[in-house]
Formats: C-alpha cells, sequence, structure tokens
C-alpha cells in the first residue's frame, strides 16, 4: 500500500482541497481519493502533485512509515528503515534529519534509527551544527570553512528558496537560503521573507551571481529570443523556486506545453544534468551549474543570493561563525573565482521588520 502525504503537506500550506486541485490541474474528487489512498495516483498525476506542492514525489508517496517517524523528533519522516540521520538543536529541540544527498555529498551520519532503537555513532555536538536550507552550489564550500575555522559541522539541504523559507517558518533549520526577483528584476528577497514570515529576520548577502539559460551544445542559439522561439525540450524548476521566477518571466505564455514545462528538476544540478543527458534541451539555471556540465549559457540576469535566519540568532555562536566566515577576506576570494559569482557585496547584513 502506498501512503499519501498529500493531506499533510497541503494542510501545512493552508490549502483547501479546492484549492490543491486547481493548482495541479485534477478534479476536487481526485484530490480526495489520493489523499485517502483510495485511488494510486498516475504518474502523471503524481507529478503535478508534487510541481503543485513545491517537492519531490517521493516525499508524497512512499512505503509505509513505521511508527517511530511519527516522533516529533524528525524534521520530517525518514523513508527507509534502518533511517541514517544526522542531528542539530535547533530553536532548543534537538531534530533528527535523514541522511541525504547535500551539496557537500553525503555527509557522515551522527546514528541509525531501527524502529524506536536509536544506535548512535560518533556524533558531532548537536549545540555545534547549523542547518542551512537552500540552493547555493558553492555551500559545501562555506560548510568546509566551518569545519576548518570554527570546528562546527555544517548541513547544507538542497532546497528551493519557497520551500527553505517555508522550513524556516516551521522552526526546522536555522537558515534559509534564498535569490527571489520580481518580473521586472528587481530585489524581492526582503518582500518575499517579510510576506512569508514576518519581521525579525536578518538578511546576510554572500553573493550576486548570473541566472539564465542553460543550453544543449551545438544548437545554434545565441540569444534569449532565439530560444524563446525555438521548439525546444525545457526543464522547468517548481513553483517557490527563483529560478521558476525567471523562466516564467523568459517564456511567458511560451510554455513547452499547456500545463507546464516538459520536466521538473529540483536544483541548479539537476537542470544542467536534465539538458547533459539529453531529456531536455533548454533550462534556467545559475552559470556555476550550466559550466560545470559543459553547457551553453546565455546570461539572463544577476540576482542576490541572501542567507535568512531569526535577529534573535544573531548572538548564537553557530551564526556568528557564518557571519565571520561570509565576511572573510579568504571566503570571499574562493567564492569569486566561480563562474558567474560576484561577492562585491558579501557580508552586508539587512534588518527585515514588519511593514
Amino acid at each position: 500500500m502506498i501512503v499519501s502525504s498529500v493531506r499533510t503537506c497541503r494542510v501545512e500550506r493552508g490549502w483547501s482541497q479546492d484549492e490543491l486541485a486547481r493548482r495541479a490541474g485534477l478534479s476536487r474528487p481526485a484530490v480526495s481519493a489520493i489523499e485517502t489512498g483510495r485511488v494510486v495516483p498516475s504518474v502523471s498525476a503524481a507529478l503535478s502533485l508534487a510541481a503543485a506542492l513545491a517537492c519531490r514525489v517521493e516525499d508524497l508517496f512512499g512505503a509505509p512509515v513505521p511508527p517511530a517517524t511519527a516522533d516529533p523528533g524528525w524534521a520530517w519522516a525518514p523513508a527507509t528503515e534502518p533511517c541514517p540521520f544526522w542531528a542539530a538543536s535547533v530553536g532548543g529541540r534537538l531534530i533528527r534529519y535523514p541522511v541525504e544527498r547535500t551539496v557537500a555529498g553525503v555527509l557522515r551520519p551522527d546514528g541509525t534509527m531501527h524502529g524506536s532503537v536509536v544506535r548512535p555513532q560518533e556524533a558531532f555536538d548537536p549545540q555545534r551544527v547549523l542547518v542551512i536550507a537552500g540552493c547555493d552550489l558553492a555551500a559545501g564550500m562555506l560548510a568546509e570553512e566551518m569545519a576548518h575555522v570554527a570546528s562546527m559541522r555544517l548541513l547544507p539541504f538542497i532546497r528551493s528558496s519557497g520551500r527553505a523559507l517555508d522550513l524556516l517558518r516551521r522552526g526546522l533549520v536555522h537558515v534559509a537560503g534564498l535569490h527571489l526577483q520580481d518580473a521586472v528584476g528587481a530585489d524581492d528577497n526582503e518582500r518575499a521573507v517579510r510576506e512569508r514570515l514576518g519581521g525579525g529576520y536578518s538578511l546576510l548577502r554572500v553573493s550576486r551571481w548570473q541566472e539564465g539559460l542553460a543550453l544543449q551544445p551545438g544548437l545554434g542559439i545565441t540569444t534569449i529570443r532565439q530560444a524563446v522561439r525555438a521548439n525546444l525540450r525545457w526543464v522547468g524548476r517548481e513553483e517557490g523556486s527563483g529560478a521558476r521566477r525567471c523562466l516564467d518571466t523568459i517564456l511567458g505564455r511560451r510554455r513547452a506545453r499547456p500545463e507546464g514545462y516538459d520536466r521538473i528538476a529540483f536544483d541548479h544540478g539537476g537542470v544542467a544534468e536534465t539538458i547533459r543527458t539529453g531529456w531536455a534541451q533548454a533550462g534556467v539555471c545559475v552559470r556555476l551549474a550550466a559550466q560545470s556540465a559543459g553547457l551553453d549559457f546565455l546570461a539572463v540576469r544577476g540576482e542576490d543570493y541572501d542567507l535568512c535566519y531569526r535577529t534573535d540568532m544573531e548572538d548564537d555562536p553557530r551564526v556568528r561563525a557564518v557571519v565571520g566566515i561570509v565576511r572573510s577576506r579568504r571566503f570571499r576570494a574562493a567564492l569569486g573565482v566561480l563562474p558567474g559569482y560576484d561577492c562585491a557585496t558579501a557580508g552586508e547584513l539587512r534588518r527585515v521588520v514588519h511593514g
């Protein structure tokens, strides 16, 4: 039997079944049947629901979850048993995170949970672990500096801007990385935080990077207009991501299909890999991802990438360490040599107050 997390994800967003059905292009009875397990969703329906909820299909549908996963100490329910995990102290709570791929690779777990039995390994002090959700491919460099300079661990989860802010709102991460701009290319990070989280947050500038179109080599396309008019296979991004905003702005009504894009990727690297392997010919990502995959790249705009955290966390040693590293000459120099990264404003700090 397939266990569905659709209802949980829908309720977390405050949506009715009608709202989810509208966003996913399904009927309300179909959504109800899927939520209650009366119907096994088709591949198309599962992909539509995942895109509407800005998550992965495997986040919505998986094997039955053992009772131990209801433990409030889990950030999100593990998909396997036994489950290796990491642990961190967030907001005064000890939270376990199922091990997954990060931008720093798969890091050594702190332990394994089998049913209700925890089998610890040599673990990091949870008070010295900082949890970040974001889409910066260079977050691994920040993790290296945290270990080298502060003897602290950084867990860099790969999440879109929207999902990262949601995790921060729910108190499941310390820091959310975001890059959001409006249709005319104006910085929208501060407004997004104010609207989604309210006041009482700080934004730390890490870099300004180039976002644009990654293209399969050999297409002979040299302008954005040519790419939009060409009959290409596009890979999209989930709603709530900065890259999706950019791509929707570029294409407007010229989408690959009326109901969306040919394929959906969940990070910049996923976009580049989908094109590199031939499943798509074009998509939006940062220059670093495109060049690392050997793709052609047409810059569209520069975007500010910020780290957001609660202002009352400023005195936390983990946050102080991140601020110090981002402002350091050593880190800025290393980050600045990456394709498309500009660190001239790195380290700038802004407070988000209630509007």
